[in-house]
């Protein structure tokens, strides 16, 4: 599975914009990929900062291109 940082990285390099690691979460949640609890999660149940919908699409082509779908 790949990290945050090179799924980062892959967004950067191929669409020249920056992803926040909160919304790579956020998308990993909706595709059933696990994840870890953040220690500093204030909620469980709602997100503070959920990935815009303009983003979306260029996390899931990274989890593609990473396999991790």
């Amino acid at each position: 599975m790949a990290t945050y940082k090179a799924i980062q990285n892959y967004i950067k390099e191929k669409y020249n914009c920056s992803v926040k690691t909160c919304w790579i979460a956020d998308m990993k949640e909706q595709f059933g990929i696990t994840t870890r609890k953040a220690p500093n999660r204030i909620s469980e149940k709602q997100r503070v900062h959920p990935c815009p919908s303009e983003h979306k699409q260029k996390i899931e082509d990274a989890f593609r291109y990473f396999n991790m779908l």
